[in-house]
């Protein structure tokens, strides 16, 4: 199929397409007339990018991971694969948590019931001295 019919079996643009075979993420074959000409699995393996675009995952990943994909593995090399993937993942965690309790702190300042370090005694100290108490 060619790079229009691939872009709408997809949903990706073809300006994404011709990005994944620069990024040596997908291969193409060229027709005599320069057209590229992509086979009946790129469609699987389209979607499968974008999922892993979509987790997080940066090019280079995702090119190590595709041949651990295909029906005849590399011997051995997907394990330490594996294992990167889930130091993404796991780095993906800490960094939700992080933005978790940087929320919640935003949302106590917001709701009043918290305020910053040292404020609350130099803002009774104000009100004291001005003698709003």
């Amino acid at each position: 199929m060619r790079i229009g019919e691939l872009s709408r079996a997809t949903g990706a643009s073809t300006r994404s397409l011709r990005y994944y075979e620069n990024q040596g993420l997908l291969s193409s074959d060229r027709r005599p007339n320069g057209y590229r000409e992509y086979g009946a699995e790129a469609v699987r393996q389209v979607a499968f990018i974008q999922d892993l675009y979509r987790a997080g995952l940066p090019s280079q990943i995702i090119r190590d991971i595709l041949p651990c994909t295909s029906p005849t593995p590399p011997p051995g090399g997907c394990t330490q694969l594996l294992a990167r993937v889930r130091q993404v993942r796991d780095e993906l965690a800490r960094q939700e948590q992080q933005i978790a309790r940087r929320r919640e702190m935003l949302d106590r300042y917001l709701s009043g019931t918290a305020a910053p370090a040292g404020l609350d005694a130099a803002a009774d100290g104000t009100r004291r001295a001005s003698g709003d108490e």
